[in-house]
């Protein structure tokens, strides 16, 4: 159950960065509001997800995971480009989060 609550952390994280983006500095109120609802989700499953998992995996794979699919859909909504540079980082936090989560045994 640990995973499930961190995969739908990840999404709450991408959704926040995103909105983050949206919001121009916090001056537009839905896209505000929007933004701190998915920061509060993200903590709140993310708390859950450390309940079982080691903070260290959890937080890693979060935050990892939570970069690469705001990259990726920030390329998608807001036209951002994938640099080769970029898709190398992307397969090194997937690699370090495989082997965190390896070494963990979780």
């Amino acid at each position: 159950m640990a995973w499930i609550y961190l995969a739908i952390a990840i999404v709450f994280e991408i959704a926040f960065a995103l909105g983050t983006n949206a919001t121009q500095g916090f001056t537009k109120l839905w896209p505000s509001v929007f933004t701190l609802l998915a920061a509060a989700g993200g903590i709140f499953t993310l708390s859950l997800a450390l309940r079982t998992l080691d903070v260290g995996v959890g937080y890693t794979v979060w935050t990892g995971l939570g970069s690469i699919g705001t990259v990726i859909l920030g390329a998608l909504i807001y036209k951002e480009k994938i640099t080769l540079p970029k898709v190398l980082s992307f397969a090194a936090i997937i690699l370090g989060a495989i082997t965190l989560k390896l070494a963990a045994g979780a």
